[in-house]
């Protein structure tokens, strides 16, 4: 009996994947427990157009973040740091104060946890910080930390 699986079944198959299996198996096992539906002409268009749906709304998914990117890479921002005698930092620039300056001086959104800091600014100057937009798109944002005043 062909099987079109809708979710991952161990040593079967993925989810989406047309498999053959026996009719005892998928009577009493898959189609029970709604792992799969049985591959009539019907349910195999509805797999079709489910991929297709899924693909155009991946394929935007990347143009909006590519554009963002573009976007991203051409500005920077300004976060203040409160700095001692002798230009110490006290405290750090962390992804959070990026996302928030972002936010507050170019009114673009991004989560915190998209921006990838190996380690926190600690100090005065110019950075090339890396926000991970998308698995494809990862845009660099200048980010200039200045002591606070």
């Amino acid at each position: 009996m062909k099987v079109i699986l809708l979710q991952d079944v161990k040593s079967l198959g993925k989810k989406g994947d047309t498999v053959n299996v026996n009719d005892g198996y998928a009577r009493n096992f898959i189609l029970p427990k709604k792992l799969g539906v049985e591959a009539t002409g019907a349910n195999v268009n509805d797999l079709k157009l489910q991929k297709a749906n899924q693909e155009k709304i991946a394929k935007e998914q990347l143009d909006a973040a590519t554009e963002l990117g573009k976007k991203i890479d051409s500005i920077s921002v300004t976060v203040p740091i409160k700095v001692g005698e002798g230009g110490r930092a006290f405290g750090a620039v962390t992804g959070k104060e990026i996302a928030k300056a972002l936010a507050d001086q170019h009114k673009i959104e991004v989560d915190k946890k998209k921006i990838v800091l190996s380690d926190s600014l600690k100090s005065v100057g110019e950075f090339d910080v890396p926000i991970r937009l998308h698995t494809k798109v990862t845009a660099q944002l200048k980010v200039h930390v200045e002591p606070e005043k």
